[in-house]
Formats: structure tokens, C-alpha cells, sequence
């Protein structure tokens, strides 16, 4: 069943049975059917034909009935308390299993081909950055209605609204990885070409839109992990930065990434403070840095946001000298080590309290330099003159307080911040490891965003649609993700042979299939539950 579907995916673009059991009787070469034991000769007759195909869609409703957390009759609108009753069951502990079995499921088959890639090398040269986006899969069904009191077929669909817009589109949400890479600001200055890998699609979720969005997107880094590729940096929209930072960006980080987030407009500016440290749209601070660069992206709405970012652009830079130094990169449970911007051999500002607290031993022996080489851009950006000068209250200057009574990002000689901030909620939801709307989170964020509407905008072309509910007309949240794997299982193998086509000329070949490991056995103590007697789905799937 499976295969069939496959091929038909291959061949037509559409995740259907009637396209699936075309293929299977009436179009494979004899050494193919005996593979998939497939009778010789084609259904010659009315009657043969439709018990062929019915047992296709006996198939079809076998996997999905064992897979199916709630079953219930697919064929007619169920009244919305009866609904009500089957939804609910996905929620419960039971259900939770059962889609998480759905899950593996789904991206052993999206893995397949990433895997073969791996396998042959093809992704040597990729770092491990990625970017994880939401999009939407519509349904043929119709939403609930409230006139007649009755739920809609796909009892588990909700409203998809796509960022900005405030038109939904009823259905199901997508969570995709695709393998991605940034611009590297000195690999651009010389010249040099992006690294050339295939970018993948390196898994798959399929939910309730709105729910479990973060939660879904870990557990699909969590299978890629088992694949040991590199963790370079995860870019995600404001979808992702609102989860509760225990579903998505501590797990994100304690799995071995960086975070590259946006804000909406209630959420830029002060966020937070930690040890003294204050948190400015994902970076940390020096708690004196002047309020004007602190609150430079504050308080404008996103119109407004968009149409001043040039002038904003100055202003982010001048705030750049302040932001906390990386001292310690993160350790296996997401902790980094940060410490103040005054200290270190190359301090970005001059800092009184610094000097006073810690003062700079002389680097070389006699007077101080007192001569600047003006011709030499290096040496007029370390000149202390060059630097700006944190500016301390006045009372600082009559009375300095001891070493305990300031802050630890003043007086110990670096900060520690874990993953889960420790239970600050807003930090940890917050904190991302690049200065937000700096030259540097540009080369990071928007590159791996636009690799993210490449692989939307492939997988939702003219010929494979996953977004076209007519080319998986199955219904149910089970079937609509078996299907929408294989169609972008199918993507992957499409993006995998036209970048080895265009980069050496060739295609994949039976020795690269053969080189696929297998896919690991994660639940071998699961029993399904025997199967229910029930009907052939509709004939229009």
C-alpha cells in the first residue's frame, strides 16, 4: 500500500488510492510486480478491478485504524459532542503514545532519504543550521457548524492563520526542518560560494494548528538527533519565540543549538534582567547602557517597525560596544558563561567601576603609549578614545560601593546563564545567541528563512502539492500525515537527485537506495490492538 502510494506520488504528484492502484495493476514492469507481489496479469473485469482496488483501500484503513488513537466513522459528520469525545482522546496519555508512534512513523519516512544522504557524504559540507517553520495543510472537509450542531469530519483540524493574516485556512499545521546554512560576512567579502549541500526537508510534524507547536518541533530535533549530524544555529518566526520556553527554546538549546528568533512588537526592547545584566531584545546588557539604545525598538508597532528599520539600523549599532562578551561557549546542558563588555583583553566600552573594581595591568614594560598610528585602522579602534564610556550614577563618583553590593555581572569576572534561566520564564523564552536586527543576525536569520519558503514553495509547486487537499483526499489527522510524509519523502528524493544532477551530472543509482541504514526499531514492545471490523473507505480517495 504504502509503495503504491509512493509511486504514485512520484509519477503524478497526488497521494491517492485510485492513482496508486492505476499504477500497481496497470503500469509496473513484471519484475517490479513480482516484488511487491502484485498479480502478472491486470484485473480484466468490472468485479476484478473493484476488488482490486478495494483491497487497497482495506489496506489504507488497516494502518490507519491501528494507528488512530480515537477511530470513529470517517464517512459522516459526527454530532460535536460525539467529536468532542474523540478529540479529547489524543490529548489523554494513551493518545499522546499513539501520535507519538504516528510521529516516528512519519519521519523514518522523511528521514529515509536524509539518510541516504548522509550515508554517501552529500552532506559533508552542511554545519547544521536549520529552520523550523509552521505551514498550512488544508482539508477537504468543511469546519464544524454551529447551525447544525455537527463536527466536522476532521475532528482534530482547527483554524491556520499565517503570520500577519487574519484569514485562516481550516485544516492542519505543518512543522518542517529544512537544512539550511548562513551568510558568512568574511566568506562573502572574499568572494566565496555558499557551501553546497542539498537542502532537505530533515522532518515533519503534523497537528492541531496552535497546539503543541513547540512541543512538535522538538520532538521532530530530537529524531534528527538520533542521525549524530552536526547542531549548528535553529532559526524560528515569532510563532516559536511565543512558546513556553520548557516546550521549545530550552529543549532547543540542551539538544545542542543556537537560537536566532523575531519579536512582535509588545515583546521588543527590556526583557528581562539577570545578575545584574539587562536583557535587550535577546542580548544582555551592561546594566548602565544608555536608555535610549536600550529602548531604541520599543513601543513601535510592526508597520511602523518595518517602515524605520533603516533608521534603526545606526542606533542597533551603536548599542553593539554594550552588549556582554561570550567568554564560555555552552557546555552540554546549554550553559554559557558571559562577562561584562569593560572586561577582557579587548574591552568594547571604558568602564570606571571596572577600573576601579579591577584594574588592567600594563601589557608592556615603561610609560604608557601615548602615540596613536592614525593610519592604522586597528590600532585606532583599540585606542581606549575610540571606545564609549559607561556613564555611572553620580553618587558612584562620592561614595563607591564595595564589590558586594554591586551586581554580579560588575564584580565577578563572568556570569553564568543556563538554558532554563533558571526558572526566569522571560529570559529563558527571550535569550538568543546573535545581537537582534545586528549585520550578524541578518546573515544568520534571513538566509535560513528564506531556505524555508525554497522548501515551502517546492513542496507546494505546480506538480507536488502538498497544500492541495485534492491530492491526498483521505480523511483523518492519521492519514492526512501518512500521506503529507510521503509526498515530502517523495521531495526530498526530488531535491536529492536534481542537486546531485546539477552538481556532477549523475543520479541516484541503485548502490546510493542500497546505502540507506535501516531505520532504528524504537517501540519494540508495542503490540497494535486487533483490528475492528469496519468499511472500504469512500471511492473518491
Amino acid at each position: 500500500m504504502l509503495a503504491g502510494l509512493m509511486l504514485a506520488v512520484y509519477y503524478t504528484g497526488r497521494a491517492t488510492v485510485s492513482d496508486a492502484w492505476r499504477i500497481l495493476h496497470f503500469r509496473l514492469q513484471p519484475a517490479a510486480r513480482a516484488w511487491l507481489g502484485i498479480p502478472e496479469m491486470p484485473p480484466s473485469t468490472a468485479r476484478a478491478c473493484i476488488a482490486a482496488s478495494r483491497r487497497l483501500y482495506r489496506g489504507l484503513d488497516r494502518i490507519t485504524t491501528v494507528l488512530d488513537p480515537a477511530r470513529c466513522d470517517r464517512r459522516r459528520r459526527l454530532t460535536q459532542a460525539e467529536a468532542d469525545i474523540h478529540s479529547a482522546v489524543w490529548d489523554e496519555a494513551a493518545g499522546r503514545a499513539a501520535a507519538n508512534r504516528l510521529q516516528r512513523m512519519a519521519n523514518d519516512l522523511v528521514l529515509a532519504p536524509v539518510r541516504l544522504a548522509q550515508q554517501r557524504g552529500y552532506l559533508r559540507h552542511w554545519a547544521g543550521d536549520l529552520g523550523v517553520d509552521a505551514t498550512s495543510i488544508p482539508v477537504l472537509a468543511n469546519p464544524d457548524s454551529d447551525r447544525s450542531g455537527t463536527a466536522s469530519v476532521e475532528i482534530t483540524a482547527g483554524w491556520h492563520f499565517s503570520g500577519g493574516s487574519d484569514k485562516g485556512i481550516f485544516g492542519y499545521s505543518a512543522n518542517l526542518l529544512v537544512a539550511a546554512h548562513s551568510r558568512s560576512g568574511e566568506g562573502a567579502a572574499k568572494g566565496r560560494r555558499a557551501p553546497s549541500y542539498p537542502q532537505l526537508c530533515l522532518g515533519l510534524s503534523l497537528d492541531t494548528p496552535t497546539v503543541r507547536t513547540g512541543e512538535n518541533a522538538v520532538t521532530v530535533l530530537k529524531h534528527l538527533a538520533e542521525l549524530r549530524l552536526p547542531t549548528g544555529t535553529c532559526a524560528a518566526d515569532r510563532a516559536y519565540t511565543g512558546c513556553s520556553p520548557e516546550n521549545f527554546q530550552i529543549p532547543v538549546r540542551r539538544l545542542g543549538y543556537r537560537l536566532a528568533l523575531d519579536y512582535k512588537a509588545a515583546d521588543r526592547g527590556i526583557q528581562g534582567s539577570w545578575q545584574g545584566a539587562v536583557l535587550i531584545d535577546g542580548s544582555f546588557a551592561c546594566p548602565h547602557i544608555p536608555n535610549a539604545l536600550a529602548q531604541a525598538t520599543h513601543g513601535m508597532d510592526d508597520k511602523t517597525f518595518r517602515r524605520r528599520l533603516d533608521e534603526l539600523k545606526p542606533v542597533v549599532a551603536e548599542r553593539l560596544p554594550y552588549f556582554l562578551k561570550l567568554k564560555q561557549n555552552a557546555d552540554a546542558r546549554g550553559t554559557v558563561r558571559l562577562q561584562c563588555p569593560a572586561a577582557g583583553p579587548s574591552p568594547s566600552v571604558n568602564c570606571p567601576r571596572r577600573e576601579r573594581l579591577r584594574p588592567a595591568r600594563p601589557t608592556a614594560s615603561g610609560p604608557p603609549q601615548t602615540v596613536i598610528q592614525l593610519a592604522d585602522r586597528r590600532s585606532r579602534a583599540s585606542h581606549a578614545s575610540a571606545r564609549p564610556t559607561v556613564q555611572l550614577p553620580d553618587s558612584e563618583w562620592t561614595d563607591p560601593p564595595g564589590k558586594e553590593a554591586l551586581p554580579a555581572v560588575c564584580g565577578a569576572s563572568a556570569i553564568s546563564v543556563p538554558a532554563d534561566a533558571a526558572g526566569d520564564l522571560k529570559i529563558a523564552k527571550f535569550r538568543q545567541d546573535s545581537h537582534y536586527l545586528s549585520p550578524a543576525w541578518e546573515r544568520i536569520y534571513k538566509p535560513v528563512r528564506s531556505h524555508n519558503e525554497g522548501l515551502n514553495g517546492r513542496l507546494k509547486g505546480a506538480y507536488m502539492d502538498i497544500g492541495n487537499p485534492t491530492h491526498r483526499r483521505a480523511p483523518g489527522q492519521v492519514a492526512q500525515t501518512i500521506l503529507i510524509a510521503i509526498m515530502v519523502t517523495i521531495g526530498n528524493l526530488d531535491i536529492l537527485e536534481t542537486w546531485l544532477y546539477e552538481r556532477s551530472g549523475s543520479r541516484l543509482a541503485d548502490a546510493d537506495f542500497e546505502s540507506i541504514p535501516a531505520a532504528p526499531d524504537h517501540d519494540r514492545a508495542y503490540t497494535p490492538e486487533p483490528l475492528g471490523m469496519g468499511r472500504h473507505p469512500p471511492a473518491n480517495l
